[in-house]
């Protein structure tokens, strides 16, 4: 009987998105009445929200008044046009944070609040977290994946919770073989060739210029090399073609990389039948809330090359599993030492999936959730 509202900013593309798809399904079969809104924002308010994402990330970006003035009018539009009586409301990410001080400020704040955090907060732009940290202490309670995550400023209860992914899915149930060669033919994906793969948005924080510094590397020691880069370009990132464009241009005309977009055909089955295929499986960000798609490629049986911060840290045992790398030229070497080693890639691959059962999967997250919503509202 509990009325839980969810609130992100896109329906489709990232993370959260995939998260709430399976979250909100569960939680009403449980019993607990799960609404999911998504705000509603024009090309400059979105383009304000990227900026927010880079500087909590630890970019040098721009912060002035006009882009305050942006994000709170758009802001304050989506929290009057709320409609509805919750026990409890979860926002997920800064997009829809300052929600909760429109409501406040007008009397109607209603329920128990709570702020999930999905992104690296380790190292952020001061100028841009002075403006969200006000608005973060005036919720019940924040989640974040990783202790290191919050921020020294915040007064309100934390959680610390991980995220998952949900094994029934398109994107992570069994695929069979004729299946993934079907998908390869569609790309003209050599399946008797070695293939790394990387499914990512494209944006600065995935390294996508690195990877394929770190492909031509390995390359000189496994000449017939293939790499998979894909991505869906989010309704909430404008800054996704941009870099789509540099990543084009760094691979140039390479005829042993594929990048792949939604506008190609590629979505969850492909995706799938690409993690299935993989030798190996990277994610090589730079900064890294937690990356779902290398639980994906655990939970399909690879070895995962991660960057060596936040949430990836959190999934890769180094050298167990896969391993954390800081350089392309770290990411270069182990895919190299991975692509000789059939024996290596088996046990890694077999240790991840281990992995990914114990700690990964939806009904863990489900669970920690459900402990938090008792204590919020007993």
């Amino acid at each position: 009987g509990l009325r839980l509202l969810q609130v992100n900013s896109t329906a489709y593309g990232g993370g959260v998105a995939e998260l709430l798809t399976t979250h909100v399904a569960l939680l009403n079969d449980l019993g607990i009445q799960t609404t999911w809104a998504v705000i509603e924002g024009a090309d400059d308010f979105f383009a304000v929200t990227k900026s927010v994402h880079n500087g909590l990330q630890g970019m040098d970006v721009a912060w002035t008044p006009a882009m305050e003035s942006i994000y709170r009018e758009r802001v304050k539009a989506n929290a009057e046009a709320l409609d509805g009586e919750w026990d409890l409301v979860l926002i997920h990410d800064p997009q829809p944070a300052g929600m909760l001080e429109v409501l406040e400020e007008r009397g109607v704040r209603g329920g128990r609040w709570v702020w999930r955090c999905h992104i690296d907060l380790s190292h952020t732009n001061e100028r841009v977290w002075s403006f969200f940290e006000p608005m973060v202490n005036r919720y019940d309670t924040a989640i974040f994946t990783l202790a290191e995550f919050a921020q020294p400023g915040l007064t309100l209860p934390l959680a610390f919770i991980p995220p998952s992914i949900d094994p029934t899915t398109e994107k992570n149930r069994p695929l069979g073989d004729e299946a993934v060669r079907v998908v390869l033919a569609r790309y003209d994906v050599d399946p008797e060739r070695p293939l790394a793969v990387q499914v990512s948005r494209f944006d600065p924080w995935k390294d996508p210029l690195g990877v394929i510094d770190a492909y031509r590397a390995a390359r000189e020691h496994v000449p017939d090399l293939q790499l998979v880069m894909a991505g869906s370009m989010a309704s909430d990132d404008p800054e996704g073609q941009e870099y789509l464009r540099r990543t084009a241009n760094h691979a140039g005309e390479d005829p042993g990389i594929r990048l792949l977009t939604d506008s190609d055909g590629v979505s969850h089955h492909e995706v799938n039948a690409f993690q299935h295929a993989a030798d190996v499986v990277i994610q090589k960000s730079t900064r890294e809330g937690f990356g779902l798609v290398v639980a994906e490629g655990m939970w399909k049986g690879k070895p995962v090359i991660g960057g060596n911060v936040g949430g990836i840290r959190l999934q890769v045992a180094d050298g167990e599993t896969g391993f954390l790398v800081d350089s392309a030229a770290d990411c270069a070497d182990g895919l190299v030492r991975l692509l000789g080693d059939e024996q290596l890639r088996s046990r890694m691959g077999t240790a991840g999936r281990e992995r990914v059962r114990e700690r990964f999967l939806s009904l863990r997250e489900l669970e920690d959730h459900l402990r938090l919503f008792e204590s919020l509202v007993s």
